[in-house]
């Protein structure tokens, strides 16, 4: 049978509806699927350079702090990053951490000597639902098997960074989408999002407008919980040669998406969105030219704020989608969403 996966919003999807549409965007994933450890790593990589030296524009915006990454402040300060994205578990930031910095000295031996120190960036959900977070079992191998990995045509739901967490008290994970946007019928950008959706509560879901949890939450009593103690981590990318306040801009759309699934950013959520641009980079070496780029006018910022909205709230639905179930530690189980709604099924 066909799972039909409902459609969010106006814009037109890239052609694999990921963020990958975008070119030069790679993911990988590293999946522990081992008993009671069931977590992993993600890794987007903006580009096939050495991020470190051509660095990326981008800007976040927290909408709820209750996280444990690594890399925000020097990003908020200078509107780069300079080692992949990284996904994982909250006890596992600092070991991906290492490995991105150890990766970087490899390919770059005077970083922290006479080049400046990296600045690694990794994300986090707490898993410790299903996965024996206490075991801290991702070591730099996975982290480095994840980049290896990385391609294009990215798989979504129950992997890597994923595969542990929860979404309404469902299995939730790794979700993706892409909108295009189309400028003076002449200029055509993409927006591409991905999210570690690791939040809800079974009551609040909302699926295409429609209000799936309140359907769902009377036959599943024994996996409601009364406060929301999640997280989602939200990856925006674009092509459009925006500037970092631009970017911090879109970031904040995130949220948008976000709340139409039904999340009200709870006290023990922590809510987290970056954006940046692949239409440029900066040099690390400042006898290199800095790019004379000409950026989006801001009146012309509504249609990519409407496609950060749209591919937020459908990567969340993807997450969903693809999410397959799991059985962790103690017995824990997360039920995917599509086999309790069997309405999906054409």
């Amino acid at each position: 049978m066909i799972k039909k996966i409902p459609r969010i919003g106006k814009l037109r999807s890239g052609e694999l509806d990921l963020i990958t549409d975008i070119a030069g965007i790679t993911v990988g994933h590293c999946t522990l699927d081992q008993g009671a450890i069931q977590t992993g790593v993600t890794v987007i990589k903006p580009h096939c350079l050495d991020p470190y030296l051509h660095k990326v524009p981008a800007a976040a915006t927290v909408i709820n702090g209750f996280g444990k990454s690594v890399g925000l402040m020097q990003l908020d300060e200078l509107g780069v990053f300079e080692t992949p994205i990284a996904l994982t578990n909250t006890f596992s930031v600092s070991s991906v951490a290492q490995a991105q910095i150890k990766q970087a000295i490899t390919l770059n031996p005077e970083i922290g000597r006479a080049w400046p120190t990296i600045n690694p960036l990794v994300f986090e959900c707490n898993d410790g639902y299903l996965n024996d977070i206490q075991a801290m079992s991702i070591t730099a191998e996975h982290y480095n098997t994840a980049y290896s990995q990385a391609d294009r045509y990215m798989q979504q739901g129950s992997v890597g960074a994923g595969r542990g967490m929860s979404c309404f008290n469902l299995k939730g994970g790794i979700g993706s989408a892409s909108r295009l946007v189309t400028l003076n019928h002449q200029q055509h950008y993409c927006v591409g999002a991905l999210v570690l959706a690791n939040f809800g509560i079974l009551s609040m879901l909302t699926l295409a407008g429609q209000a799936l949890g309140q359907q769902l939450a009377p036959c599943l009593q024994q996996m409601m919980s009364a406060t929301e103690k999640g997280s989602i981590i939200m990856i925006l990318a674009t092509d459009a040669p925006l500037d970092y306040r631009q970017l911090k801009r879109l970031s904040l759309r995130a949220g948008i998406g976000l709340s139409r699934t039904g999340s009200f950013w709870g006290h023990g959520s922590g809510d987290i969105a970056l954006a940046f641009s692949t239409a440029y980079t900066l040099p690390h070496d400042p006898e290199q030219p800095m790019p004379a780029t000409a950026f989006i006018h801001e009146t012309l910022l509504d249609p990519f704020f409407q496609a950060a909205a749209e591919s937020v709230e459908q990567a969340i639905i993807h997450a969903l989608y693809h999410a397959q179930a799991v059985q962790g530690r103690d017995n824990h189980q997360r039920y995917s969403l599509s086999e309790l709604y069997p309405e999906w099924l054409i």
